[in-house]
């Protein structure tokens, strides 16, 4: 299969976490629900949504960062074995069809104060 496209974002954990802060209604425009609480109900941590803050910018640059992409159209969940996926829907899944996208390759990490995510978009 063709790799269509390849996305790497950073987030800077602590000033992600001043931007939740000084904007808490910031994260429901940026994450669903389920992206926002563990499976055990209790809220994610801020370096855990800092990495998925950096795949969603991951996975625009995937797209080829065409404007008019809706944050919450695309989710970062995990498998029970710990692999992160994506799960797309309007206009992330529409763009993702037009390029002929099939499958979705995600890395997320988060170390030093740094969250990372590597997306890559195959055909």
């Amino acid at each position: 299969m063709p790799i269509i496209g390849v996305g790497i974002d950073v987030a800077e954990i602590d000033r992600f976490r001043a931007s939740l802060e000084r904007t808490p209604s910031m994260a429901d425009r940026l994450f669903l629900p389920s992206e926002l609480l563990l499976p055990s109900g209790e809220r994610r941590g801020v370096a855990s949504l800092a990495a998925r803050f950096a795949a969603k910018e991951a996975l625009a640059k995937a797209l080829g960062a065409p404007s008019g992409l809706r944050w919450t159209d695309a989710e970062v969940y995990v498998e029970p074995s710990g692999q992160p996926r994506l799960r797309v829907t309007g206009t992330v899944a529409s763009r993702a069809s037009e390029l002929g996208v099939q499958s979705w390759h995600i890395s997320l990490s988060h170390d030093a104060g740094v969250a990372s995510a590597v997306v890559i978009a195959e055909g």
